[in-house]
């Protein structure tokens, strides 16, 4: 079986469906349709964008068990490969997550990584006041992980962390929500609402002098 990739992150679909199309899995057409009536390219990550697509994730908690039936099938079968699941911080909250956790640790899932975006923003507010998530590293080692902390907008880090352990692993890659663009960073209205058209280029205009 071939490495596998599960997207748990919902609210990342389009930067799912953009990969796939910069790999030319999803044309040009296609991923103009995002969010359209009709569209297969949801809001939340659809299997029905692609076949390359397993699960259709967004309900909260889901993406990890799932991964963790494909570590311990790949496992089981004695096939080669590997599996990444990427997670928010907020559906850490879920009790799935750490009832997977356990479940990983104890079937030693030495093929399975977890990278959770921990940006400190979950649908309401901060994570840290709608549940509290923190000592988030001492949790996860305490279930029997091994953990790695990385800045999420650094590539060079989280390529290199993305290493197999002798123990599931999980990366930790602190992020800002809206990083470059200062009147976007850290608000949560933009966890739900789009940019009109004068708002992105504004927000490209910002990138662009922010990222010279």
């Amino acid at each position: 079986m071939e490495n596998q990739l599960v997207f748990s992150k919902g609210h990342a679909a389009i930067c799912l469906y953009s990969a796939l199309h910069t790999y030319g899995f999803i044309s040009d057409e296609e991923l103009a349709t995002f969010s359209e009536n009709g569209s297969h390219l949801y809001g939340h990550v659809s299997h029905l964008a692609h076949p390359r697509i397993a699960l259709s994730t967004g309900s909260l908690g889901h993406g990890l068990p799932f991964a963790i039936g494909l570590a311990l099938g790949m496992k089981k079968l004695n096939q080669s490969g590997w599996v990444a699941v990427v997670l928010s911080d907020g559906e850490l909250n879920e009790g799935t997550t750490w009832e997977s956790a356990l479940i990983a640790n104890k079937f030693q899932l030495d093929n399975l990584i977890c990278l959770v975006d921990r940006n400190r923003l979950q649908s309401l507010g901060d994570t840290e006041q709608t549940l509290p998530l923190e000592p988030l590293n001492s949790k996860w080692y305490s279930f029997g992980w091994d953990v790695e902390v990385v800045d999420g907008h650094r590539l060079d880090e989280i390529r290199n962390s993305l290493q197999l352990s002798k123990k599931p692993k999980v990366v930790i890659a602190n992020t800002i929500k809206g990083k470059g663009v200062s009147w976007m960073e850290n608000e949560i209205l933009w966890h739900y609402r789009p940019p009109s058209f004068d708002e992105m280029e504004k927000a490209l205009i910002n990138l662009t002098e922010n990222y010279q």
